[in-house]
């Protein structure tokens, strides 16, 4: 009985542990040429209205900035494309009960009250990156990132860095094979 504990208590650690993975998202306009996108700058009024502490958004600017640069583009006064953030956050309860043991209690092989309940939450964050496009002023390229947050703060950094590095995975996108 003891090891069917144990077996139970690794696969709840496992489930909530592979849900601590980062899910990712984009759409763009498939009539842009992205090539011809060579300079950003962040959107301030967009940035300003996203409900973050503005050391989160610190850590996300930093991040999208170093990932755009590294991908030969310019930061300047005079862009191209505006860079806009917007962040949701969800909070997830999880509760696991099991349902297998002895005592007191109805169970399909045993009376009584045995197993185990255990209740866990997080904080599901999801940021959306908006690439606009500087001249029409139209949304060319979005991309979001889900994932579970931390609240210390080096956790908190790397998990950001993380998300933004797989969001910004996606851009430019792939020119279809036509």
């Amino acid at each position: 009985m003891k090891s069917l504990k144990i077996i139970i208590a690794l696969l709840s650690i496992i489930s909530f542990t592979s849900c601590s993975s980062i899910k990712v998202a984009t759409d763009y306009d498939r009539e842009i040429d992205f090539t011809t996108y060579e300079s950003f700058a962040f959107y301030k009024p967009g940035i300003d209205a996203a409900e973050i502490s503005d050391l989160d958004k610190k850590r996300i600017l930093r991040a999208i900035e170093r990932e755009l640069v590294s991908k030969g583009m310019v930061k300047t006064t005079d862009p191209d494309l505006l860079i806009s953030i917007f962040t949701e956050t969800t909070e997830n309860v999880n509760i696991y009960q099991n349902n297998f043991g002895y005592g007191w209690g109805w169970n399909p092989y045993f009376w009584g009250p045995g197993g185990y309940n255990s209740v866990s939450s997080n904080i599901e964050g999801t940021l959306y990156i908006d690439l606009i496009d500087a001249e029409k002023n139209e949304l060319v390229w979005q991309g979001l990132g889900s994932g579970i947050l931390s609240l210390d703060m080096d956790e908190k950094e790397k998990k950001i860095n993380e998300i933004v590095n797989k969001i910004m995975e996606k851009y430019p996108p792939e020119r279809d094979q036509k």
